[in-house]
């Protein structure tokens, strides 16, 4: 006899997988990848931690596919915003503000996203998804330059750079020294000037007068 999972097999199996992205995704979000052990997802899922290997062949490709599920919310995100409405330098600056600003509300998954060290698997997912980043920026960029509101030439080398930027502006502020020191009360920048500097940064180096408000 030839045995068949059944459909219901197959809803229990897809259920447990997503709970278990999810709780694997509370962990990096608590304390980045570095909290994702597998003994202790198994735990918070409440399953045997070899269960988990039904579903991932190794924590490298679980912590892949956290980190793609996260950073295609954060891609859809931007993507909202450089496609809206307004001018094109208008959107520029709105897309780099709300990525500033969901970074700053997340700030130890974003870190965990943009900066901290990882699995290869994830590592490559990192790339894959910088140029998705970069591949928006040509989006708009090209328009830009069509209606003559920016100034570039090598388009796809200015996107990276955009990229690029983001990441360099956002590391520092996000990461552990800088939660630290906010947490004893120490000065440190705030989002508002993180922000503001990105943006001004990113509209002169694409040429763009910054819109008034």
């Amino acid at each position: 006899m030839v045995y068949r999972t059944t459909e219901a097999r197959l809803d229990r199996d897809q259920a447990q997988r997503q709970l278990i992205l999810a709780c694997a995704l509370q962990r990096v979000s608590a304390g980045g990848f570095a909290a994702l052990t597998m003994q202790a997802l198994a735990e918070d899922v409440g399953i045997a931690t070899g269960s988990l290997y039904r579903h991932f062949r190794s924590k490298g490709e679980l912590a892949a596919e956290v980190f793609a599920s996260a950073s295609q919310r954060e891609v859809d995100a931007l993507a909202s915003a450089l496609r809206g409405t307004g001018s094109a330098t208008q959107r520029l600056r709105l897309g780099l503000e709300q990525f500033a600003a969901r970074a700053w509300h997340s700030r130890r998954l974003a870190f965990a996203l943009i900066a901290e060290p990882v699995d290869p698997e994830v590592d490559e997912q990192r790339l894959l998804y910088r140029e998705a980043y970069a591949e928006l920026f040509s989006e708009l960029l090209e328009e830009g330059v069509r209606v003559g509101e920016f100034r570039v030439e090598r388009i796809g080398l200015v996107a990276a750079c955009l990229v690029g930027a983001i990441a360099e502006a956002l590391v520092g502020p996000l990461s552990p020294p800088a939660r630290a020191a906010r947490e004893a009360g120490q000065p440190t920048l705030e989002l508002a000037q993180v922000s503001a500097g990105l943006a001004t940064f990113c509209l002169r180096a694409v040429g763009a007068e910054e819109p008034t408000r």
